[in-house]
């Protein structure tokens, strides 16, 4: 009887012994098991957790991965939560390391990605919907606030993606001179703002409107247009143009 076998580590399954007396992990064959049943009926009908060990036998071979699974979701709610988590948080949850985190990444990177590839070098005012959903992955569950600047040419084609500030659950800070100047570099025409609000409720604050009418007069400045500030809640979003607020 291994540690990693102790009832209360391995989901109360401990040793099973068979008709010959033989003795064998409880979740011998599990792993086996779940990838069969992925490959062959999809995800639909699988519990998150399911679909979370799928992803941690990646990362802590052998062991039964399911009271991780379990506590990860406990912990953040759901998977966009844990997705989303910082490492920080994620190596606070017992029986998590580094390589969960970096599974848990990979996964994060390759959402972004496919999102982006909807949006990227296209016109995205005909493609809103699409461009809110890349938001909403990139930024959405976010525990702290990110500022991130869509930079357009003149035909409203997005060329670039940059996250400009990082800051705390409530606050993140702007410099309109810094949008400025990358929408020079980058020969922009038209930017979008848009940040997250980690409590879920995507209302402006006075702080938000404010920060909109520095960045606004620094884009008039050089004659970049701001088309739009969107921000990002957990279940729905803001548009300060659709609000009369730009």
């Amino acid at each position: 009887m291994t540690e990693r076998l102790r009832p209360d580590v391995a989901a109360g399954g401990g040793l099973l012994r068979d008709s010959s007396g033989g003795a064998r992990p409880h979740y011998w064959g599990h792993r086996e098991r779940l990838r069969t049943r992925f490959l062959e009926g999809g995800h639909a009908p699988m519990p998150e957790y399911e679909l979370l060990e799928l992803l941690l036998f990646n990362a802590i071979p052998k062991i039964d991965v399911k009271p991780l699974a379990k506590r990860l979701l406990a912990e953040f709610g759901d998977l966009n939560g844990v997705i989303a988590a910082s490492e920080h948080r994620i190596l606070q949850v017992e029986g998590a390391d580094r390589w969960v985190y970096l599974q848990l990444r990979v996964v994060d990177a390759f959402a972004q990605r496919m999102a982006q590839a909807r949006v990227m070098q296209r016109e995205v005012l005909s493609s809103w919907d699409a461009l809110i959903a890349y938001c909403r992955t990139c930024m959405a569950h976010r525990e702290t606030e990110q500022f991130r600047v869509l930079f357009l040419d003149r035909k409203n084609v997005m060329i670039a993606d940059e996250a400009l500030g990082h800051g705390t659950v409530g606050h993140v800070p702007v410099y309109p001179r810094e949008v400025a100047k990358r929408a020079l570099e980058l020969n922009a025409s038209a930017v979008i703002l848009v940040h997250n609000h980690p409590s879920g409720d995507p209302t402006p604050s006075s702080e938000d409107i404010a920060m909109t009418a520095r960045v606004l007069s620094a884009c008039a400045a050089i004659d970049v247009t701001v088309h739009d500030h969107v921000i990002i809640g957990k279940e729905e979003e803001t548009s300060f143009r659709a609000e009369g607020l730009l």
